[in-house]
This record gives C-alpha cells, sequence and structure tokens, in this order.
C-alpha cells in the first residue's frame, strides 16, 4: 500500500489543518506581543491586540475542524474500500412442534 500512497497528495481537511496552524502561529504571535508590555510596566496595547490574541482558539478550531474532515474522509474510504454491506439472510421460521 506504500507504493500507492504519494506523499504530496492533499487529502480533505488538510488545508484546513494548514490554515489552522497559520492563525493559531498569528495569534500566538500577537498574544506574546500583548503580554510583554504587561509584564515589562509599559503601556499596554491598545484593545485591537487583545482581540488579536483570540486569533489562537480560532486557529485551533479551524485545525480541529479540519482534523475532523479528514477523518471522516478516512472512515468514507474505509466503508468504500469493505464493500457494500452484506444483506441479513432471513432466519428460519421455528416449525410447529407436534
Amino acid at each position: 500500500m506504500r507504493d500507492k500512497t504519494r506523499t504530496n497528495s492533499a487529502a480533505p481537511g488538510d488545508r484546513l489543518i494548514r490554515a489552522g496552524a497559520i492563525v493559531f502561529f498569528i495569534g500566538t504571535v500577537a498574544t506574546l506581543v500583548t503580554v510583554a508590555p504587561l509584564l515589562l510596566g509599559t503601556t499596554p496595547f491598545p484593545t485591537y491586540m487583545f482581540l488579536l490574541s483570540m486569533l489562537m482558539g480560532v486557529g485551533f478550531l479551524i485545525a480541529g475542524a479540519g482534523v475532523l474532515r479528514s477523518a471522516a474522509a478516512g472512515r468514507r474510504q474505509a466503508r468504500a474500500a469493505a464493500g457494500p454491506p452484506a444483506s441479513p439472510s432471513p432466519s428460519p421460521s421455528p416449525s410447529p412442534s407436534r
């Protein structure tokens, strides 16, 4: 199976995971920049910097949605590989006792 898997193929959800990681990183940098003046005793940044810090959570949610989408695609692929479900055979009706 390894020879059939392409390393550069994009599975469903991969772009969401990458985008979430980028947004999370931007939020992390914004959080560090926002908290630094509070720890150093200088004047704090304006309110919009605190709002930019919330990008950490948004990025985490985007990446989580990508993971869920990837898992759902994997389940669909596994079901398709397993084939159609077998129809249950009718059980024989009990014969009347004499």
